[in-house]
């Protein structure tokens, strides 16, 4: 699996995602950064487990065996950046 193909179907799963990014060295391990209004009032775990939703199967059948994940409301996001 592509990181392409990673940001493509979290887009997908989540309409609202402002930035979605997805790194990988390998075809196995990823790195991704999802910015979306859905996670408001959520959790860390709660925002992680939407994202995972997202990928369903491919975690499970291990198409995607690491993904590290860094989630953040808009709000939070442009904090950072400042």
């Amino acid at each position: 699996m592509q990181a392409s193909e990673i940001e493509s179907l979290i887009k997908e799963g989540l309409p609202g995602a402002q930035q979605v990014t997805v790194r990988g060295d390998d075809s196995v391990h990823f790195e991704a950064t999802v910015v979306s209004e859905a996670f408001n009032g959520k959790s860390l775990l709660q925002q992680h487990r939407l994202v995972y939703a997202t990928l369903g199967r491919r975690l499970n059948n291990e198409e995607i065996h690491a993904l590290a994940l860094k989630t953040y409301t808009p709000t939070t996001w442009q904090q950072k950046q400042s």
